[in-house]
C-alpha cells in the first residue's frame, strides 16, 4: 500500500516537472499574435505570397496632424470678385407691354450689373510666388485676393486660365513662400490615404481625411478634359482648387467638383490629376494659354456590345468615329464615321476619352500613325498631321455674313448640350439676340436651338451663312426652331426677313 502511494505521488511530482519544463521552453513562434488592420508591421507573413506587390503604406505613413502641418502653410484661401451682366427682367417684359415700351423709348430686357464673390482655395508650387487653383473660381474676374495659413494677404496675378481642364495659374509678388510639389498621380491606387486641405464653407484651413474611391472618372457636364481621381474624403463648396495630398506630402490632385444631392459632401468628391496639372501649368507658365492637339474627330463613342456587334469586329477598346470635320487631319488621312481608333503612334486607345487626352497632348504639326478597324474587321493604318485644337472659347463663332438677321448663333455640341443640361445634340443655338430685332419681336429667345433654316438641316455656322449670303433683301428664311426647358421641349417655325 504505502509503496503503491509513493509511486502515485512520484508520478504526479514528475509530471508538474515535465509540465514546467515544456511551458518555459516552448518556441516563440507559437505564441498567439493580435493583428491589426492600421499596423501592418504586426502583419502576419504570409501576406508576402499573396499578394505580389510591394506594401502599400507603413505605420509612420499615418501621421496625418504632421502631414497637415507641413502641407498647409502652402494654402491659401482665395476670394475672387466678379462682375457679371445679366438681364434684368421684370412683369413688363411681356409682349402685351411691347408697343408701350417701345412708344415710350424704355427698354426692355436691361442689362445690369451684378457683383458678387467667389470664394475657393489654392496652393504655392514654388517659393517665388506661382499657384495653382480652378479656372472656375478665377474665370472673369476683376481682383482676385489671397489669405496665407499665418493671416498674410496678397493680391494675385492671373497668368492664365484653361477651361477645358479647370485650371488656372495665379501669382503674386512675393519670394520665400512655403510651398507643395506636385506629385504624380499615375501611381496612386484606389485605397490609399489622403489628405484634402482648404477652405470649406468659409471654414479656413480645414484638414479631411480619406481614400482614393476610384480613378480615370468622366463626369457628365465637367470640363473637356477629365480623368479625375474620386475620393472620400470630405470635400465641399470652398474646397475648390484645394490640394489632395498623399502620404508623402505630394500633391496628387486639384479639390474641383462633388457629387451630391443634399448641396454638401455625401462622400464622392472629384480631383484633376496632377499629372493633368502639371502640363497644363508648364505651359500657362511659359506660354500663358495651352496649345492642344487636333485630330479633327467629334464626339467619338467607347467600344461596348453593341457596336462590336453592329460593325463585326473583335476589338475590346477603342474610340468609334461619329463625325469628321471637313478640312481637318482626319478627313485627310481617310477616316471615316464608323472607324474604330484602336492606336496612335503605337499606343492602345481605351476609350473616347483616352483618345482625346492623347491626341491633345501631340505637339501640333506632328505626324502620327493611326490604326483603325472597320466594319467587319479590316485593319488599317492611316497617317495624319496634327493641327492645334482652338479653344472653346474660339469654337463659339457667330455669324459672319453681312446680312444682320438679328442674332448670334454657335454651334451645338454633345459637351455644350451636357453643360446646358439640353437633351438637342446638333443644331445652332442662339447665343444674342439684339434687342427690337424682327427675331426679338417674334419671340426668339437665347438658348433657343435653330434646327433647319429653309428645310435645311444645320449642323454648322457655315450651313447657315450659305443660306443668307445667297437671301435678298426682303426675302423669307424660315426657321425650325427648337426651345427647351422644364424637362420637355418644343419646336415651332419663326419666318424672318432679310433687312434692306
Amino acid at each position: 500500500m504505502k509503496k503503491t502511494l509513493f509511486i502515485a505521488l512520484f508520478s504526479f511530482f514528475l509530471g508538474l516537472f515535465l509540465a514546467g519544463i515544456l511551458f518555459v521552453y516552448i518556441p516563440e513562434k507559437n505564441t498567439p499574435t493580435n493583428v491589426s488592420f492600421l499596423d501592418e508591421t504586426a502583419a502576419p507573413s504570409i501576406s508576402s505570397n499573396l499578394y505580389a506587390a510591394a506594401p502599400v503604406q507603413t505605420k509612420p505613413g499615418y501621421d496625418f496632424a504632421s502631414l497637415a502641418e507641413r502641407v498647409a502653410p502652402a494654402v491659401v484661401h482665395i476670394e475672387a470678385e466678379k462682375v457679371e451682366r445679366v438681364q434684368y427682367r421684370s412683369m413688363f417684359d411681356d409682349p402685351f407691354f411691347e408697343d408701350f415700351w417701345r412708344f415710350f423709348g424704355e427698354p426692355r430686357g436691361r442689362e445690369q450689373e451684378r457683383r458678387s464673390i467667389a470664394r475657393g482655395s489654392g496652393f504655392f508650387i514654388s517659393a517665388d510666388g506661382y499657384l495653382v487653383t480652378n479656372n472656375h473660381l478665377v474665370e472673369n474676374a476683376e481682383k482676385v485676393t489671397l489669405k496665407t495659413l499665418d493671416d498674410e494677404e496678397y493680391n494675385a496675378k492671373v497668368i492664365g486660365t484653361d477651361p477645358e481642364s479647370d485650371l488656372a495659374l495665379l501669382k503674386v509678388d512675393k519670394k520665400n513662400l512655403p510651398f507643395v510639389e506636385l506629385g504624380e498621380s499615375a501611381g496612386c491606387r484606389p485605397g490609399e490615404w489622403v489628405l484634402a486641405i482648404g477652405n470649406p464653407l468659409t471654414f479656413e484651413h480645414t484638414v479631411t481625411a480619406g481614400i482614393i474611391s476610384a480613378k480615370g472618372r468622366q463626369l457628365l457636364g465637367g470640363p473637356t478634359y477629365q480623368n479625375f481621381i474620386q475620393t472620400d474624403a470630405a470635400i465641399n463648396p470652398g474646397n475648390s482648387g484645394g490640394p489632395l495630398v498623399n502620404m508623402q506630402g505630394e500633391v496628387i490632385g486639384i479639390n474641383a467638383m462633388i457629387s451630391t444631392t443634399t448641396g454638401g459632401n455625401i462622400g464622392i468628391g472629384f480631383a484633376i490629376p496632377s499629372d493633368l496639372a502639371k502640363k497644363v501649368v508648364k505651359q500657362l507658365r511659359e506660354k500663358g494659354r495651352v496649345i492642344r492637339g487636333y485630330l479633327g474627330v467629334e464626339n467619338p463613342i467607347p467600344v461596348d456590345d453593341q457596336v462590336r456587334k453592329s460593325l463585326d469586329i473583335d476589338v475590346q477598346n477603342g474610340a468609334m468615329i461619329t463625325d469628321v470635320t471637313s478640312g481637318y487631319p482626319a478627313e485627310k488621312a481617310g477616316m471615316k464615321p464608323y472607324d474604330v481608333i484602336v492606336e496612335v503612334d503605337g499606343k492602345p486607345i481605351k476609350d473616347h476619352n483616352d483618345l482625346l487626352i492623347k491626341i491633345a497632348d501631340i505637339p501640333p504639326g506632328t505626324t502620327v500613325e493611326i490604326k483603325v478597324v472597320r466594319k467587319g474587321g479590316v485593319e488599317k493604318t492611316l497617317m495624319a498631321k496634327i493641327v492645334e485644337r482652338e479653344s472653346e472659347q474660339e469654337q463659339a463663332p457667330s455669324t459672319s455674313t453681312d446680312k444682320d438677321i438679328g442674332f448670334k448663333v454657335r454651334e451645338m455640341t454633345s459637351r455644350l448640350a451636357a453643360r446646358l443640361g439640353y437633351q438637342t445634340e446638333e443644331g445652332l443655338i442662339i447665343t444674342d439676340i439684339s434687342e427690337y430685332s424682327e427675331a426679338d419681336r417674334k419671340g426668339v429667345r437665347r438658348g433657343d436651338i435653330i434646327l433647319e433654316v429653309n428645310q435645311t438641316k444645320m449642323k454648322t455656322v457655315r450651313d447657315l451663312e450659305n443660306i443668307l449670303k445667297k437671301a435678298k433683301a426682303g426675302d423669307a428664311v424660315m426657321l425650325l426652331m427648337r426651345r427647351e426647358g422644364n424637362g420637355g421641349s418644343r419646336d415651332f417655325i419663326v419666318t424672318l426677313s432679310i433687312p434692306e
